[in-house]
């Protein structure tokens, strides 16, 4: 009854707009005093503070900043013009450039938010130009975001992995296979519509613009292979990763461009503590209702529960897939995985489900929940730019959500796909 109360308060409370940081510490501690009295809430502040300074998460900072500091330089813009030049003569070529430079970015900032507002800005009032229509433009920008949280490296794997104490490494190496395959089936579908438009090619292919782009953005390239060389092979962890891209971020930036000056580096630091204070501030909250789970044994209760309906792991993860694409619906990515891993990680280990498998199948439910109205942060951003209508944007955006679900449900029933780099590097 307890737990029922606390749901609806929460969903109340998001519903009238309060920070869903906030409503997640409020129905916490209410839950706990109606649970268990005054004497509960004690251990709340320590316990926000032990939830917050975990080391992993010092990774979350971090490469939110060297996303922000890409957005201040030409990183990006230098990314674009590289992408076009080797895969823009292709008839839609700007929509493959667009998902290219996805990809690119998600191995530098991990966020999809940050890749919407570094690639949008640029590449929609091309595609628009391009006679693309600008809900096209939207809905390829948003999907091929979302790809950031599936290639390495990815906010959402970071937090999970804190969460269910797996390997953050292991998670990102998993993500890699699932990521391409995305990005490569995003290209495909540009391709179809390309054709189905009779939408035009760029520039015809010039080995001389290829090589030009090359050089220009050689710096910027160099960056994904530090941060993930540096990872894979194990010289640093994923959290020291993470300060090696602000510091290389920093230098291709401002040493060698020349293009990073105090203005922008100050707008680079207000955005990415700004963007910090958002998450830090949900994972602290989250541990304080993660107590009080833990307290009223509801994720054993609901293993309970779960397991009294079926023990056959398929249709488990099958019914975790229908909640997980419920709650992404509603919910932002982080306060998805705050909410929903510390109740189904004894379910998980209880069937035999590997925890890295798990952690993708979660990272593509929110990349989904990315894209699916009312919340639809991403498709709220890349929408805003384009100066569409969200719910119009969707129904072009379809195919391309069709295309995460179906990454989604490869990696579901086909564990080898995320699972076999895994196994070949550290089993």
């Amino acid at each position: 009854m307890t737990i029922t109360l606390v749901v609806i308060g929460l969903f109340i409370l998001v519903m009238i707009n309060v920070p869903i940081a906030v409503g997640l510490g409020v129905v916490a501690v209410v839950g706990m005093i109606i649970s268990r009295g005054f004497d509960s809430v004690f251990n709340a502040a320590l316990t926000m503070f032990d939830g917050a300074t975990n080391f992993p998460l010092l990774a979350i900072p971090l490469f939110i900043l060297a996303g922000a500091l890409m957005n201040t330089t030409s990183i990006s813009r230098r990314l674009i013009n590289l992408t076009s030049a080797l895969i823009g003569f292709v008839r839609g070529g700007l929509a493959m450039v667009n998902v290219g430079v996805s990809m690119f970015f998600a191995e530098i900032s991990g966020s999809a938010v940050a890749d919407v507002a570094a690639i949008g800005s640029v590449l929609i009032p091309a595609m628009v130009r391009r006679n693309y229509t600008a809900r096209l433009a939207a809905a390829v920008t948003s999907s091929s975001a979302s790809i950031a949280i599936i290639i390495p490296p990815s906010i959402a794997m970071i937090i999970y992995g804190a969460l269910a104490d797996a390997s953050i490494v292991q998670l990102f190496v998993a993500g890699v296979v699932p990521g391409v395959l995305g990005g490569l089936a995003m290209m495909a579908l540009c391709y179809w519509y390309a054709v189905r438009h009779d939408l035009p090619r760029e520039e015809a292919f010039d080995l001389g613009r290829l090589w030009k782009a090359f050089k220009e953005a050689g710096w910027a390239l160099l960056l994904p292979v530090i941060i993930l060389g540096g990872i894979f092979g194990g010289i640093v962890t994923a959290t020291e990763g993470a300060g090696l891209a602000v510091v290389a971020a920093l230098v291709i930036g401002g040493a060698i461009y020349r293009e990073l000056s105090w203005k922008h580096l100050r707008k680079a630091m207000i955005e990415g503590v700004m963007q910090t204070a958002v998450v830090m501030l949900l994972v602290a909250t989250s541990a304080v209702l993660g107590l009080y789970l833990t307290e009223i044994q509801l994720p054993q209760n609901f293993a309970r529960w779960v397991m009294e309906l079926t023990n056959n792991k398929y249709a488990v993860l099958a019914l975790l897939n229908c909640g997980l694409f419920v709650i992404g619906m509603f919910l932002h990515g982080a306060a998805a995985i705050i909410l929903v891993v510390p109740i189904v990680m004894p379910l998980i280990h209880q069937i035999g489900i590997d925890p890295i498998q798990f952690g993708l199948i979660m990272t593509l439910n929110i990349a989904v929940g990315q894209q699916t109205p009312p919340v639809a942060s991403v498709l709220v951003t890349s929408c805003s730019i384009a100066k569409t209508d969200i719910w119009e944007t969707t129904k072009v955006n379809i195919p391309f959500i069709a295309v995460l679900l179906g990454i989604l449900l490869m990696v579901t029933y086909v564990p080898a796909i995320s699972l076999t780099l895994v196994d070949f590097f550290y089993k």
